[in-house]
Parts: structure tokens; C-alpha cells; sequence
């Protein structure tokens, strides 16, 4: 059911499936595998600036809120005798989350050499995201391979009360409209559709933007589920079920396609970010270090024909249309954005799961290096072909993470 053409744009759902699936992912795919951007650091461990974090998630390993262990009786947690079903099902809950939510944050010498390098080669000018303290003791690198996207265990009221307060309060959404997770859903969202379709095109982009992220997300938990848990073997893999009830049209009430379209919408923002910021790449002066020269100039290669790939591209989304009007009012909207957005990437360090934390600070980050992009383009324009690029710059941070999110 999703096919055709996307709001807002000129593009359509087959063009861009023939273009990524057989041009640009698997290249993408063999660049994010490299050890330039296969590393990230991330300070997993700030506290939630927006409510009361109750949970005992600073521990190393806990990787849910739903399970404080001062609530699981003692009997269950020393495991001499069974409470009840329902706390021992509890208590197991906790432990498979704790399990699987877990950050493998384990990397060899040889990488951390490298990694201590890049930092010289990182100037902060971060604006569309709350950006982690790089130099917090508590900022570690993560090795992104040894840490996919997938199901983590982590649900329930915790997981909800991220997305309510992301939906809420980050798009502009005017008060008489439910928010799209409330229960009661059909109704809600037909407020919602309502809505989105009335107001301008700026602000329905970013609700489409976050909306693409959640489904971004709930596709990649439902493409790497948890599907066989034995002491032999465990077994991630497709679970039907669970990606129906997300986005099959009759379950939810006719969303569900809508939602995937917005994915789409996604995908033709970060690549059109991706083709504006050529210039700054194409730069001899630009290098991926990592201390291997001949990797670093394959890959830097490899970006490159990424890039031009993604300026090939026939059916852009065009940006101009955004801020398009009045410059008072336009500089406003554009302010507003970058407000929410940050928002949004502050709200991260409130999910509970340390591995849903660590990639949703990943995508976020992303998609505000994209919206920095697009929102730079006369910056970009006027980089000088050798020399520093003062007037616009990304970091490594930023660079590792437009590229995986656009990977996911």
C-alpha cells in the first residue's frame, strides 16, 4: 500500500526503493562498516533534564526503567525460593532486558590509539543538537557493529512516555489535538491527519521528520527481534506480528502507511543533505583519520562517489519552499526549529534502555546535522577549495552520525 507519490514532494516511493536499494546502500553500507565511522562516543550516563529518572538505569548494565531492583523481592533476587507469578515474571523482564539492552563497550588498543587522534581533528559547532560533552569522563566510545539497532526488551509505559513527550511537545502541535499515542487511537488521529494537512509546510515537514524517525526505529526493532532465546543459541530475526501492528493499514486505523511514507520523507531530507555538503568533503584538505592511509584515502573515495551518487539523484526534495516567505517571519520559524529539535535531543538521555538511548542519540544527532546542512547552504557555498572552512564546519561527531542515521 505504500506507493506512489509523497506530500510535499515531486518524488515517488518506487523511484527512491530503485535508487537506494541498487545504487546507494550497498556502498553506504561498505563505508559504515569502516573504522572511521563504525566508532561513536556518546556519554550514556547524563541524567534526564525533563522528569524524575526513578530508575536504577545509571548502572552499568540496567537497561530498562520498568524495574527498579529494590521493587523485586528479595527471595526472587537471591533466587532461593518464588514469590508470586506475576513478580517473578518481573523480575525475569528486568534480568532479559538488563541482558540484551546491554552496551558492548569493549575496543581494542590498536582503536583506542586511533580514537585519541580524532579528537584533534574535531572543532564544536554543534546547532541543531544538544550536543554530548565529548571531554565528560563519562563519554566513551562505542563500537556501532558490536552494537546494532535491534529489540532491546525495553516497552511498556517507559518507552510511551519518550515518544508522548517528543510528540508533544516538539511539534508544534496546537493543545485541542490529541497527541498521536493516546489511547483511543482511530479518533486521535484523525485529528492528527487533519491537522498536519492544515498547517504550513514547514511545520507539518517536521512532524513528517519525526514521525519517519519513530518509524525508522520501530522497523529496525521488528526487522532484528529476539525470536529464540536458548542457553545454545540466540536467534534475531524478521517478527511479522509485531511490524503489522505498527504499520498494517486496518490495524491502525489507516496510519500505519502514512507513517511509512514519512519514512520516505526522511530519506530525501538526509539525502538531500548528503548532496549539499559535497563541497565541504571534496575539499583536499579533508581527511578521515584514522591513522591507516591507504584505508583512509579508499574510504574518503568511497564517500565521495556516495555523494556524487547522492547529487545524481533526479526527484531532490527542494528545500527552498522551507522559510520560503516573509524573512522576519521565516528567521522565526527557522529559530523555532532548531528550538524543538534540540528539544527533542536532550529528551534521549531520558530513555531508559542504554542501547535505545545510544542509537536514538545517534539518529537525532543526525538528522540535525542534516537540517544544519540544508539550513547552511550559502556557508557552504562560499568554502574556500583549500584552507580551513570557518564558516561552516561539522565535527567528526557529527559526520559519523549523519551517515548512520542515514544508514538506518
Amino acid at each position: 500500500q505504500v506507493t506512489g507519490y509523497l506530500d510535499d514532494c515531486t518524488c515517488d516511493v518506487e523511484t527512491i526503493d530503485a535508487f537506494n536499494n541498487y545504487k546507494l546502500f550497498p556502498r553506504l553500507n561498505e563505508l559504515l562498516e569502516s573504522d572511521y565511522f563504525r566508532y561513536y562516543k556518546v556519554n550514556l550516563q547524563k541524567p534526564c533534564p525533563f522528569w524524575e529518572d526513578n530508575s536504577h538505569c545509571g548502572m552499568r548494565d540496567c537497561a530498562v526503567q520498568p524495574c527498579p531492583s529494590d521493587e523485586v523481592p528479595d527471595g526472587i533476587r537471591s533466587g532461593s525460593y518464588k514469590y508470586s507469578e506475576e513478580a517473578n515474571n518481573l523480575a525475569e523482564e528486568c534480568e532479559e532486558a538488563k541482558r540484551l539492552g546491554a552496551v558492548d563497550d569493549s575496543l581494542s588498543k590498536e582503536t583506542r590509539q586511533a580514537v585519541l587522534q580524532w579528537a584533534q581533528h574535531d572543532d564544536s559547532s554543534d546547532s541543531f543538537c544538544e550536543a554530548d560533552d565529548t571531554d565528560s569522563p563519562d563519554a566513551e566510545y562505542v563500537d556501532l557493529l558490536l552494537n546494532p539497532e535491534r529489540y532491546t526488551g525495553y516497552k511498556g509505559p517507559d518507552a510511551w512516555k519518550i515518544w508522548n513527550s517528543i510528540y508533544e511537545e516538539n511539534c508544534f502541535k496546537p493543545q485541542n489535538v490529541k497527541r498521536p499515542l493516546a489511547s483511543g487511537r482511530g479518533e486521535s488521529f484523525i485529528y492528527l491527519t487533519k491537522w498536519v494537512s492544515r498547517v504550513c509546510v514547514e511545520k507539518r515537514a517536521f512532524y513528517r521528520l519525526i514521525s519517519g524517525l519513530h518509524a525508522s526505529i520501530n522497523i529496525h526493532l521488528s526487522a532484528r527481534y529476539l525470536l529464540q532465546d536458548t542457553w545454545s543459541e540466540k536467534k534475531w530475526g524478521p517478527n511479522v506480528t509485531e511490524f503489522q501492528q505498527r504499520f498494517d493499514e486496518v490495524l491502525t486505523n489507516g496510519e500505519g502507511p502514512r507513517r511509512l511514507k514519512n519514512l520516505y520523507f526522511l530519506y530525501l531530507i538526509e539525502l538531500r543533505a548528503l548532496s549539499k555538503v559535497l563541497p565541504f568533503f571534496e575539499r583536499p584538505s579533508f581527511q578521515l583519520y584514522t591513522g591507516n592511509k591507504s584505508q583512509d584515502a579508499e574510504m574518503k573515495h568511497l564517500l565521495l562517489e556516495i555523494l556524487h551518487l547522492a547529487k545524481s539523484f533526479p526527484l531532490h526534495f527542494d528545500e527552498n519552499s522551507f522559510f520560503a516567505g516573509n524573512k522576519k517571519e521565516a528567521a522565526k520559524l527557522k529559530e523555532e526549529f532548531r528550538l524543538h529539535f534540540k528539544n527533542i535531543s536532550k529528551i534521549m538521555d531520558c530513555v531508559g534502555c542504554f542501547k535505545c538511548r545510544l542509537w536514538g542519540k545517534l539518529q537525532t544527532q543526525g538528522l540535525g546535522t542534516a537540517l544544519k546542512i540544508l539550513f547552511s547552504e550559502n556557508l557552504i557555498e562560499k568554502i574556500p577549495e583549500s584552507g580551513p572552512s570557518y564558516g561552516f564546519q561539522l565535527t567528526r561527531q557529527e559526520i559519523v552520525a549523519l551517515f548512520n542515521a542515514f544508514g538506518r
